[in-house]
This record gives structure tokens, C-alpha cells and sequence, in this order.
């Protein structure tokens, strides 16, 4: 069970010791949740860490709600987001994929990053508040 504090740090150590090819579920339900400027509410998901013999395989599938301002009306709205996530996490240098992601010396991953990075991607531009917005 995550923190309650910081949701998104895991302590991922028990798995660094585990043979190749076990894996791991956390569920998250958060009713509200803060990453950085980024505000949420009803977070769901779950994230899935698979052992590798190069590192930990980080994946989740997640929802959420965020408060959005329509470039039409100006009113504020909640709008779902919905993503998905597969990273690994390095155990050496000499595995280290594109994202540059290695499971830190304290073997607790800070995910908040990660999920806020993926959360913005599926922000919309310019988003409107349909039904309501007939601008």
C-alpha cells in the first residue's frame, strides 16, 4: 500500500531480490491527488513491476480528472484523462534506456514525475466544455 503522503513512491527493494519474471501489483485510488502544479481527482489505476535481468519494468494504465478552463465559455470544468505507461528502470548504467530511468540506491521509485510527464501529454490543447459551452 502506498504512502499517503507521496502515493507515487515505491519501495520496489523485496522485488530486486526476486528471481526473473515476478511481478508485482499496486492499485492506486486516490480521491485527490497533487503533482506539483498539476491537481487531480479520482485517481485509478494500477501499476505493474515485472522483474528483468536488466531492471524493473514499470507498467500502468491510469484515469483521472482534471480541472480545465475552456478556450470557448472561459468556465471551469473537470475533464477525464486516461493514459497508459511503460518504462524501465535500469539496475546498471549499461541498460539504461532512452528515458535514462535507474532504480535509485534507496530502491524506491518516485513515480510522480512520471505520471505527471504522461498526465500533461493527454491534456487537449484547447479544450471545451461540451455539452454546456454553445458558445
Amino acid at each position: 500500500m502506498p504512502n499517503p503522503r507521496k502515493p507515487f513512491r515505491i519501495n520496489v527493494g523485496f522485488i530486486m531480490h526476486e528471481e526473473v519474471g515476478f511481478v508485482t501489483e499496486i492499485p492506486f485510488d486516490l480521491e485527490k491527488v497533487k503533482l506539483e502544479d498539476f491537481e487531480l481527482k479520482n485517481f485509478t489505476g494500477t501499476v505493474t513491476i515485472g522483474r528483468t535481468p536488466q531492471g524493473l519494468v514499470v507498467q500502468g494504465k491510469f484515469s483521472t480528472e482534471t480541472r480545465l478552463e475552456c478556450v470557448r465559455c472561459l468556465r471551469e470544468f473537470w475533464h477525464p484523462l486516461t493514459w497508459e505507461i511503460t518504462e524501465l528502470y535500469a539496475f546498471q548504467k549499461k541498460n539504461v534506456s532512452e528515458s535514462g530511468l535507474m532504480v535509485p540506491d534507496d530502491a524506491h521509485l518516485e513515480l510522480a514525475p512520471l505520471m505527471r510527464e504522461y498526465a500533461l501529454l493527454e491534456v487537449p490543447i484547447n479544450p471545451l466544455h461540451e455539452p454546456e459551452c454553445k458558445g
